[in-house]
């Protein structure tokens, strides 16, 4: 036989227990909006001093570039490249490498010097990306790393440069330039170099720095 079931309605256990109502609050686990707002602005905040630093740096180096030149055969010299090792030096390859190239390749087309302006963002992101990876990678611990990445990335700027003079005006012609390429990457280096470690030890410089690196 099978036993009917049991009326809870009769039972006052049982009746009080059907009656009660068991709720389960789930878990929250959502972000307060609060704190998305918050990571929200730190990522606009950080963007907006990003596309600033870069601005300033490809300003300097297209002032340094433009301003102080000194004419050669088949182009100029000029105090440019100390502004892009600065820049690597104190906010990092990227920004390094992007001021270099828009600074510099602005300085050419501006100053009449069109098909110089591949070639020259070219090789001074190239030089920037050189520096940065000695700087932060390859030797990351070295207390003169920056010196080392910027010598390599000079004279591999210059060899560049002497490459490219090839192409356009011959081997004979290149070779006038090798000197006044090579006086440019040292008087970048060495001036880049002052510059850097002056302003290195600025507690401001030192605060805006960390914000990069």
């Amino acid at each position: 036989m099978i036993e009917p079931p049991r009326r809870t309605d009769l039972d006052p256990f049982l009746g009080n227990l059907a009656k009660k109502q068991i709720r389960i609050k789930p878990a929250n686990h959502s972000i307060p909006m609060k704190g998305i707002t918050n990571m929200q602005q730190t990522r606009s905040t950080s963007s907006t001093m990003d596309v600033a630093i870069i601005g300033l740096m490809s300003a300097l180096v297209f002032v340094g570039t433009y301003f102080f030149k000194i004419p050669t055969a088949f182009g100029y010299t000029h105090l440019g490249d100390c502004m892009i090792i600065l820049t690597v030096c104190l906010f990092g390859t990227r920004r390094g490498v992007l001021a270099g190239a828009i600074g510099a390749g602005l300085a050419d087309f501006i100053g009449g010097y069109a098909v110089w302006v591949l070639p020259t963002m070219i090789l001074k992101a190239l030089w920037a990306l050189i520096l940065g990876s000695f700087m932060y990678k390859l030797m990351p611990n070295q207390k003169f790393s920056w010196l080392i990445g910027a010598i390599v990335g000079g004279v591999i700027h210059t060899a560049g440069y002497v490459f490219v003079n090839v192409l356009f005006y011959g081997a004979a012609a290149a070779s006038v330039e090798i000197l006044p390429n090579s006086i440019q990457s040292a008087a970048g280096v060495i001036l880049g170099g002052i510059a850097y470690l002056a302003l290195s030890k600025s507690p401001a410089v030192q605060e805006l720095r960390s914000k990069f690196i």
